[in-house]
């Protein structure tokens, strides 16, 4: 059984990054965890990481809750930028 905090980071309504998490994971298990191969995968994750804080910090000075939005509004967020 997974622990609560191993729940949330699985959950996409929490965690807008489970994508590039996986990937990074699957890069450093098919690397023999050489940090070196995996380079593009991490810079993938960190940008995720930062343009969805970005976001949350934006809402929460808003007053806007929640401040993580939904994986549905996600989505229908990153279709209206192209």
């Amino acid at each position: 059984r997974m622990s609560r905090h191993a729940q949330q980071l699985r959950d996409h309504d929490i965690n807008p990054c489970v994508e590039e998490t996986d990937a990074s994971r699957r890069c450093m298990d098919d690397n023999n965890y050489n940090k070196d191969m995996c380079t593009a995968y991490f810079l993938k994750y960190k940008s995720c990481r930062k343009f969805w804080h970005d976001i949350m910090m934006q809402r929460k000075r808003n007053g806007v809750k929640p401040e993580m939005p939904s994986a549905e509004e996600r989505k229908k967020m990153l279709e209206t930028m192209g």
